[in-house]
């Protein structure tokens, strides 16, 4: 197994490299004692899940880490298992602002000034920051430029997991799906509905496909609604976005959404994402 151990100073972005592990794929465990760290990849290797990549948080609220971590790294390294530490820090400066804006104590002392915590957190990390495979200064990072150095970092050359991108088409009169990112309303286009050769078939009947993709409007909406996702795709990626729901309705969801929605899978494909595609409503009649 690949285990990443995340640690370091309170306040240093320790929960924002967390949840991007987590988004690509990884097994995250938080403040486990070190004791239970031989159990934990016991039990982990026997887990018929096939778990790969592991990253345990250890900070300065498990003290008996703090104690034993040196004797239990080299354990899990003879074993056979990848072991990486990344320490994460931050300006004294930095630190305090950022525990004044969520007025939280600082956790090494019970009592006591938030700079005296963080100048005996700096004490008691000292020695496992020596032995860090990576040291992440977050002071000048917002949370986007923090998740992508972590994703760089650990997952190197192969890049961070392609974006999940659902498409979805669904009737108005059943209500807008309510994990929409994007909502597009084709109602203004022509409706098969009233054409009574085609209105019993669905957006997948190539008839039906034909009359909404012949339609001039059609052709200027989805030269433009292309452009617009050209647009903002790339944006979204830096800005660490993971999941993309794009929903496009119209009355019934039987006839113009489906069209749409199928065109733009045709757009989505070869784009680098992972590509979901489902008709909410087409069979409600």
């Amino acid at each position: 197994m690949r285990i990443v151990i995340i640690t370091g100073l309170s306040g240093s972005g320790k929960s924002t490299a967390v949840r991007a592990l987590e988004d690509e794929g990884f097994f995250c465990l938080d403040n486990l004692p070190v004791t239970l760290f031989p159990t934990f990849i016991e039990l982990v290797e026997k887990s018929k899940e096939m778990v790969r990549d592991v990253a345990l948080v250890m900070d300065i609220r498990g003290r008996d880490f703090l104690k034993g971590y040196e004797k239990v790294f080299q354990e899990i390294g003879e074993a056979g298992h990848s072991v990486e530490i990344i320490f994460f820090d931050a300006t004294d400066e930095v630190l305090i602002r950022r525990f004044s804006e969520t007025r939280r104590r600082h956790p090494a002392l019970e009592s006591g000034s938030v700079p005296e915590g963080i100048r005996i957190e700096r004490e008691l990390l000292a020695g496992l920051r020596s032995l860090a495979t990576l040291v992440i200064d977050t002071s000048e990072l917002n949370v986007h430029q923090l998740r992508e150095r972590v994703i760089d970092r650990v997952k190197g050359e192969q890049g961070a997991k392609a974006m999940t991108v659902h498409l979805q088409s669904f009737g108005y009169r059943f209500g807008i799906p309510l994990e929409s990112d994007l909502v597009m309303d084709v109602r203004f286009l022509p409706n098969p509905h009233f054409v009574p050769d085609l209105k019993p078939f669905t957006g997948l009947d190539p008839r039906v496909r034909g009359f909404v993709l012949e339609q001039q409007e059609t052709g200027v909406f989805l030269a433009k609604l292309r452009d617009l996702l050209e647009f903002l795709l790339p944006g979204y990626r830096r800005e660490g976005k993971s999941y993309l729901t794009l929903s496009v309705g119209c009355t019934g969801g039987r006839h113009r959404s489906v069209v749409i929605v199928e065109e733009l899978r045709n757009f989505f494909t070869g784009k680098k994402v992972n590509l979901k595609v489902t008709h909410r409503d087409m069979e409600k009649g």
